[in-house]
């Protein structure tokens, strides 16, 4: 196909993106407002681009329209990934938990020496006109597509689908800078670097001088982590340092945004494995949520045998004796281990919370109480007292759900972002879905209260909106925008 043919017009093909974005409704404008630089030098570049990128676009755009692409990404200078490996990382974020802090912010910024305004991670209030409008939020990373549209039309192959575990990674050694991936990004993830950035590769080697430099380069030789450098593109990576082992075996399977989320509202790992954090979050919430909350207030097994010496051994001496063990509280960690499969098994990502309720629960039974009993499980409503001519049946599954959802609520929905655009994101979310009318509104926290420490020792202050920063940056403040 030459540049001439009707498919690759680019006026055709922009038409074709707009009526995309219109179809995903008007928070996608939202959205992709926040990749940094402008939704008018969006759209400038696409049309300085002309024919080459217009490829790019029209294969991205006709397929929202439910329709095969016109251009394979092959044709259009994509890299296409044929193979998939046995992980695909990717994580869940519960809305109803954030509380707008910006700790995740602040994580990545620091964890990758991100330039002012550059948020790999972005967290937004919205208003849509609902009963709740005022406390909905989304926190926005890379949704690290298995169908990417930036992939798709970068012509390079810089974008590139990694194959062991999914992630969608920018090569910066063949990025050139061109910014196809921003224009056909339905999130507004990407960024582009336009200057020299802060903080060199020297400093941050010298400041990770234990990894060997690996917090830039994957296990591969590939330059795809941590900041860009100028004139190039880049966006969250999902932390694959962390992935590849460089940080530390005990960092696999973690992110620095769900390492530093004060409710715990990111849970991060393979999306694969039935019994990773998020998968068992999608699986049951409420259990997940059970976990997370009830974590800080397990009694130390050493405080626990200490109140216990010289008590009964039944459920109610055990109770009254216990300073940091109540009924609720042993009700929701009983609960938790009777819905869940394998409970505390190795090959969980939650062990580690399972493996503490699970050590309490060998104090106990060291005590004398049994909490499999067909007495203490219906004192604490967790199986049903049978008749005199039944057989006990055990632990009630329904109950203990029940009990769960009680202690820790359940979302009122869970969802993809944009899914319906075709991208297949690696992200799910439990709370309230943004509708078409959505608007962002401040954050409790504001971006410009909030520091990130830098390699070199300095730091710098978060900000809502890179364009702000470029502007006055480029052109001085004298009223002019680019």
């Amino acid at each position: 196909m030459s540049a001439d043919d009707e498919s690759f017009h680019p006026l055709g093909h922009e038409a074709a993106y707009e009526e995309a974005k219109k179809n995903a409704g008007g928070f996608a404008e939202m959205l992709k407002s926040l990749g940094g630089d402008g939704e008018d030098s969006r759209r400038g570049v696409m049309k300085k681009m002309g024919a080459g990128a217009a490829v790019g676009i029209g294969a991205w755009g006709t397929t929202q329209g439910g329709d095969e692409p016109s251009v394979s990404a092959a044709e259009a200078g994509g890299s296409e990934t044929t193979e998939q490996g046995d992980t695909q990382w990717g994580m869940t974020i519960d809305l109803e938990r954030c509380d707008g802090c910006l700790s995740c912010v602040k994580a990545c910024a620091q964890e990758n020496n991100l330039d002012q305004g550059v948020n790999w991670m972005y967290v937004l209030q919205y208003e849509d006109g609902g009963p709740d409008s005022s406390r909905n939020r989304l926190v926005r990373p890379c949704q690290h597509c298995t169908d990417a549209p930036c992939e798709k039309v970068c012509p390079t192959t810089a974008r590139h689908t990694r194959d062991k575990d999914g992630l969608v990674l920018t090569d910066y050694d063949v990025c050139i800078g061109c910014r196809y991936c921003q224009v056909a990004c339905p999130y507004g993830v990407n960024y582009f670097q336009w200057d020299e950035p802060d903080i060199s590769t020297e400093q941050i080697e010298e400041a990770h001088s234990d990894t060997e430099g690996h917090m830039m380069t994957d296990e591969r030789g590939r330059w795809v982590d941590s900041r860009a450098p100028r004139g190039v593109m880049s966006k969250c990576t999902m932390c694959p340092s962390r992935q590849d082992g460089f940080s530390g075996e005990e960092k696999v399977g973690t992110s620095a945004c769900e390492e530093m989320c004060p409710p715990d509202a990111i849970q991060f790992g393979d999306m694969k494995r039935e019994t990773s954090d998020p998968q068992r979050y999608i699986d049951n919430p409420a259990r997940g949520r059970a976990l997370v909350e009830m974590n800080s207030s397990l009694p130390s097994t050493s405080g626990l045998e200490e109140n216990l010496s010289g008590a009964g051994s039944d459920l109610e001496s055990v109770l009254e004796a216990s300073e940091d063990l109540d009924e609720e509280l042993l009700t929701v960690m009983k609960a938790a281990e009777i819905v869940t499969e394998n409970f505390g098994e190795d090959d969980a990502d939650s062990v580690q919370y399972e493996e503490a309720i699970l050590e309490v629960f060998d104090v106990l039974a060291s005590h004398g109480l049994d909490l499999g009993s067909q007495e203490v499980l219906v004192e604490l409503e967790l199986a049903s007292e049978p008749d005199e001519d039944e057989e006990f049946e055990g632990a009630d599954e329904e109950a203990a759900q029940e009990a769960l959802v009680d202690y820790s609520g359940s979302p009122s929905s869970n969802f993809k972002l944009l899914e319906d655009i075709g991208t297949n994101p690696n992200v799910v979310y439990f709370g309230n879905e943004p509708g078409p009318t959505a608007h962002q509104t401040e954050t409790p926290v504001a971006y410009s209260d909030m520091e990130a420490d830098r390699a070199d020792g300095g730091s710098i202050q978060l900000v809502d909106n890179r364009k702000d920063v470029l502007d006055e940056g480029t052109v001085g403040d004298f009223g002019v925008s680019l």
